[in-house]
């Protein structure tokens, strides 16, 4: 099974075990990611219904792209100007394509709001005050 996911203002095919490099995510190396913006789905090629359909990921790494020079020059007005960029990357290995289980999202979902709710503090009574 294939997805067309969005994610970076680009678009890419990934299918179970694919490597690919995107725009930068937050993470750390080894943490999973979901990427949710799922235009088109398919198995072979028979397209198939994009709701409910989520892309699992792992990030392997955070790196950098290939230096990009930039040059400018005007002829006859002594004008160069040299600059590098090095584009931020996220590279990615996709691990499953397909529908979110009811049941993960269900569990996730009470672990969240487990966290330990901090108790308000007793309000302290107003000192008297003297005649």
């Amino acid at each position: 099974m294939f997805a067309i996911v969005r994610t970076g203002g680009k678009q890419y095919r990934v299918a179970a075990g694919d490597k690919i490099a995107v725009e930068k995510l937050s993470g750390e190396a080894g943490d999973k990611i979901s990427l949710g913006d799922i235009l088109l789905a398919g198995d072979g090629d028979k397209a198939q219904d994009v709701n409910g359909l989520t892309v699992s990921a792992e990030i392997i790494a955070q790196e950098r792209g290939e230096k990009v020079i930039v040059f400018k020059k005007r002829r006859r007005h002594n004008y160069r100007r040299k600059q590098g960029h090095r584009q931020s990357l996220t590279l990615l290995r996709i691990l499953a394509v397909g529908k979110e289980d009811k049941k993960a999202a269900a569990t996730a979902a009470p672990a969240k709001e487990a966290a330990p709710k901090k108790a308000a503090a007793p309000k302290k009574a107003a000192a008297p005050k003297e005649a």
